[in-house]
């Protein structure tokens, strides 16, 4: 959380703060920094606190980042000598600008957010079944459910969950599935009575069927992205990416492998055949999806086996 570029002495009066003083101090640098200016009210708005201790809080992060702002107005305004006292997590920025609860607890009034668009899911899992579903994967026991399964229809499922997936579109269950006797990923939204099992024995997980023997959800592949070959301004998309070079390779849990090709839009072909706009990304070592399960969603993929 604390800005390691700092000075020592400066780290060291930071370690002295109590975490929910360094939550505060952390939302006002934020402020700071983002909305280039902070005010009394917002802190006190933010935290439910009195206007004494948001007074003192403000006070105190003066003076440990004299250079970071100048008071204007009854606010404190950035200045451009300003020098981060923490690190700010980008998803957690982004949450907060948006939503205003990427940065801290949202304990008094709604803040002020930024004008943002965002594409909207088609639909979210129903909270009993998600409750069902993480109470299973806290005390590790087994769920019996009817499950819609898109090959093999409506059925009855005993399943073991040890994780939640997003996969960009849709929420899953990682889970081991006793019917099939393996680990496999299961929509949440297709889910319906999903129940304990009453026979504690039954119910109880076995080894396994544990998070630790699901091998594809603990092997890490490294996908090798490149700049689509069909592409003309190749030097556009590294910009994109923050690329430093020709190549960009990220380790992804295998099992996850297929969601985050289909959703970056990583064409996957052997011969880098859908040469179309969206497809801006191309798998370089594609060979590493041979063992890997939902390969089968990677755009362009086809199994040379």
């Amino acid at each position: 959380m604390i800005n390691t570029a700092l000075p020592i002495a400066q780290q060291e009066a930071l370690k002295e703060l109590s975490a929910a003083q360094l939550r505060r101090l952390m939302f006002i640098e934020f402020r700071l920094w983002f909305y280039g200016q902070v005010r009394r009210k917002e802190v006190i708005n933010r935290f439910g606190m009195a206007t004494a201790a948001g007074t003192r809080d403000l006070a105190l992060y003066v003076d440990l980042a004299p250079h970071n702002c100048r008071y204007e107005r009854k606010s404190y305004v950035y200045d451009a000598a300003f020098q981060p006292l923490f690190t700010h997590q980008i998803e957690n920025v982004l949450d907060e600008l948006t939503t205003g609860t990427g940065i801290s607890e949202q304990q008094g009034q709604p803040i002020y957010t930024i004008s943002h668009a965002r594409p909207t899911r088609l639909s979210y899992p129903r909270l009993a079944d998600l409750a069902a579903v993480t109470r299973a994967i806290y005390g590790q026991y087994a769920l019996r459910l009817h499950y819609y399964s898109i090959a093999e229809g409506l059925q009855e499922r005993e399943i073991v969950p040890h994780a939640i997936v997003d996969s960009g579109i849709r929420w899953h269950a990682r889970a081991f599935d006793r019917q099939h006797g393996d680990f496999r990923d299961l929509v949440l939204t297709r889910m319906k009575g999903v129940k304990q099992l009453t026979d504690t024995a039954q119910a109880q997980a076995h080894k396994k069927e544990c998070s630790a023997a699901d091998v594809e959800w603990n092997r890490t592949v490294t996908l090798q992205l490149i700049p689509h070959p069909g592409q003309p301004h190749k030097e556009s998309i590294k910009m994109d990416l923050n690329m430093q070079g020709d190549c960009l390779q990220i380790e992804v849990s295998a099992a996850m492998a297929g969601y985050y090709l289909r959703q970056w839009l990583v064409d996957c072909s052997t011969n880098a055949r859908l040469n179309y706009p969206e497809y801006r990304l191309y798998l370089a070592n594609r060979e590493v999806l041979a063992d890997v399960r939902n390969a089968v969603l990677a755009p362009g993929y086809i199994d040379d086996k």
